[in-house]
């Protein structure tokens, strides 16, 4: 394998609102891009809960396994997780 890798990067993430300290869980192939969308207010369906902090991401090479985690993280099984792992973060102000 050469040092330059044809390997497809997908990600899920969560984002915490700074203003009302919701959460976005969301699902991108490239992290960077989405997260300055994001600061820009690029994104209509949170652009008015602006600042967000991303709290957490996960990194897949299989595009369809990123949809599935973000897509899980949004159930109710899932933000209930999601709530149980990040305990210590979404208890900081």
């Amino acid at each position: 394998m050469s040092e330059t890798s044809d390997v497809s990067k997908f990600y899920a993430y969560i984002l915490r609102s700074n203003q009302d300290k919701g959460l976005y869980i969301g699902f991108t192939s490239d992290l960077k891009k989405r997260l300055i969308e994001h600061a820009k207010g690029k994104v209509r369906s949170i652009k008015i809960r602006v600042p967000f902090k991303l709290i957490h991401y996960e990194y897949f090479i299989n595009k369809k396994d990123a949809k599935a985690r973000e897509e899980f993280l949004k159930s109710g099984f899932g933000r209930k997780q999601l709530k149980s792992f990040l305990k210590n973060t979404l208890s900081l102000p």
